[in-house]
């Protein structure tokens, strides 16, 4: 396990060990993260959102099994390893993406369920000194807070927020909280293990939780189109296989609040694609929440 003990000064300039490819995965991560939103809202068109879910993770599992046994990387050396992995698995596979999939099946729009997760990093800021040994400065603070405000500007400019049951309302809370709390266990207990193993064993935790409820609560209607088939794609190895892997290795490698602010960036970011490739219009009222939202993330992720 790797040591849990805060050191800003090294996340702040950079230590010898760390891979040079993390100077573009915050920006690598933004871009699959937030295409996910598009190619998420293409594929539910064909199946209902807790079987797609799990048609997802199946597909992952089934595919990082073939790396997995070719490497044959080391697993966890102890049980606490292994409960942390399956506690990350949890949270961010199971937990974040069930509760985020059915609240859209309960009535809440896809910008109100943005909005409402895109609250994670002042959770993050608020426990992070707690939780995970970081100090957050003012001056991210005021990051947090143009984030929070630009990422508010483009989604109310872009949809309503109304029409949602509480219990779908609810559901985006628990993704919310999910969220937060899958990045600050992976910042304070991360296990420092390949990343084939330990996306496998994520992945395995989050369809063992998935494929219940799905059975459970959905007829589990599916329709082998080509948009499905496209959508299915991406999600699994742009969105399951790079995006998440890129996510918890800059968890691993700096700060939980610096990362989680970049989460302010996809709602505008997903705005702006959704235009380019689902033809969805963009408000002219957007584009200043879009430039707060970059501003906020420059004060966050900067360098002292």
């Amino acid at each position: 396990m790797p040591d849990p003990s805060p050191a800003p000064l090294e996340a702040e300039r950079g230590t010898p060990g760390q891979p040079g490819w993390l100077r573009a995965a915050p920006a690598a991560f933004v871009l699959l993260w937030s295409l996910g939103f598009v190619f998420l809202k293409l594929g539910l068109a064909y199946a209902d959102p807790l079987t797609f879910l799990a048609l997802r993770y199946a597909c992952v599992v089934a595919l990082l099994l073939v790396p997995f046994l070719w490497l044959r990387p080391a697993l966890p050396a102890s049980r606490r390893g292994w409960f942390n992995l399956a506690v990350i698995g949890l949270l961010l596979q199971a937990g974040y993406f069930s509760c985020a999939y059915l609240s859209l099946k309960l009535g809440v729009s896809a910008g109100a369920l943005a909005l409402i997760t895109s609250q994670q990093p002042i959770l993050v800021g608020l426990l992070a000194p707690a939780l995970a040994g970081e100090r957050v400065g003012a001056v991210r603070w005021a990051g947090l807070a143009l984030g929070v405000a630009g990422a508010s500007l483009v989604i109310l400019a872009k949809s309503t927020t109304g029409g949602s049951t509480s219990g779908g309302t609810l559901f985006a809370v628990l993704a919310l909280l999910t969220l937060a709390a899958g990045t600050l266990w992976e910042k304070r207990f991360g296990v420092d293990v390949h990343p084939v193993a330990a996306n496998l064993v994520q992945y395995t935790v989050g369809l063992l939780a998935t494929a219940p409820l799905a059975f459970l609560l959905e007829p589990m209607h599916i329709a082998w189109t080509p948009g499905l088939l496209a959508s299915l794609a991406y999600l699994v190895l742009g969105n399951s296989l790079v995006a998440i892997s890129l996510l918890l290795a800059m968890i691993r490698h700096g700060e939980a609040s610096r990362v989680s602010a970049l989460f302010f960036v996809v709602p505008p970011a997903t705005a702006v694609l959704a235009y380019f490739t689902l033809g969805e219009t963009l408000p002219l009222a957007a584009w200043p929440g879009i430039a707060l939202a970059v501003a906020g993330i420059y004060l966050v992720m900067r360098r002292s």
